[in-house]
């Protein structure tokens, strides 16, 4: 990782849209993390697990400081009237094809009010103008059409399934990849 990427996420600048405010995860947050992360139907199509109390919640936000420090994190909170409501930024950058994927976890409380959608645009904007990427892509688990409609609404294109590519939680899920490239951007 270059030093212009590890020095910009170091203190990672914060991003407005018309309803949002995306800024660095604070430890501050865990009681409004906590609030949707324990929520097995929000991580029925992550990865990991739902919190199961405050205090992991806690100990990630400090974890996570860390990393912040680090410049090797590049996620944003996102918050929606004074609250955290979810998480939006990248989850890898690979500087020497200038890629990067793109993920996204809102509360079921905030689904289906166009939030993932104005929050990954604002990443994709900041992707392609301030890093200058030529390709931003996302991956969601095939069952998740809700995450993939916030991909096409954000402009990504369908590219197609990577069957049963990941093992996780006990078993092989297919992955769906949306791409856009900075040629298609605006």
């Amino acid at each position: 990782m270059n030093n212009t990427i590890k020095s910009i996420f170091r203190d990672p600048p914060v991003l407005y849209t018309d309803r949002l405010t995306l800024r660095r995860m604070l430890k501050s947050d865990y009681d409004d993390m906590f609030e949707y992360c324990q929520s097995r139907e929000l991580t029925k199509y992550l990865t990991w697990e739902a919190h199961p109390d405050k205090g992991y919640t806690h100990k990630y936000l400090t974890y996570i400081q860390s990393k912040y420090r680090a410049g090797e994190f590049f996620d944003w909170a996102v918050i929606y009237e004074g609250k955290m409501i979810g998480t939006c930024g990248f989850t890898n950058i690979w500087e020497n094809h200038l890629k990067a994927e793109i993920g996204y976890v809102i509360s079921p409380k905030y689904q289906n009010m166009g939030i993932a959608t104005e929050a990954v645009n604002k990443v994709i904007e900041f992707g392609f103008e301030t890093l200058g990427l030529h390709r931003i892509e996302a991956h969601y688990m095939v069952g998740n059409d809700a995450s993939r409609r916030v991909m096409e609404k954000a402009g990504m294109t369908f590219e197609g399934i990577l069957r049963d590519s990941m093992y996780v939680k006990g078993r092989y899920v297919s992955v769906g990849i949306c791409a856009i490239l900075s040629t298609e951007y605006k």
